[in-house]
């Protein structure tokens, strides 16, 4: 995975790189979860490739591993949260449209609460 680089220029980079704090709350060899600062849901993790890549359509083309690697830490994610059994949302944002404010890949894992429809 060293052959797609980090940025100095990404938060989400500056936190695998542990820079900036983060409240991490799982890790592997190729991902980083954390506590989102601006919770959607009681439960509200972002979790990230250690590696930059804009976004996960640009992940599943340079990295399908760690895209695997992604939603295989959600799952223990929703599990160490407790929100494995009652439900969670996997989603992520990619382009300025869909909402995405930070240009890493990053999946959320959102809980803790009935979510609603997407509009």
């Amino acid at each position: 995975m060293s052959s797609l680089p980090r940025t100095s220029d990404c938060l989400f980079c500056r936190i695998v790189a542990r820079e900036v704090p983060g409240t991490v709350v799982h890790e592997t060899d190729t991902t980083l979860a954390f506590r989102d600062i601006t919770p959607q849901a009681p439960t509200h993790v972002v979790l990230v490739p250690k590696v930059h890549v804009e976004n996960a359509a640009a992940l599943a083309a340079a990295a399908p591993g760690v895209l695997d690697d992604l939603f295989l830490a959600a799952g223990e994610v929703a599990k160490t949260e407790g929100i494995a059994d009652s439900g969670y949302r996997l989603l992520f944002n990619t382009g300025r449209d869909a909402g995405q404010t930070v240009f890493h890949a990053h999946l959320h894992v959102l809980g803790g609460r009935a979510l609603g429809p997407l509009a």
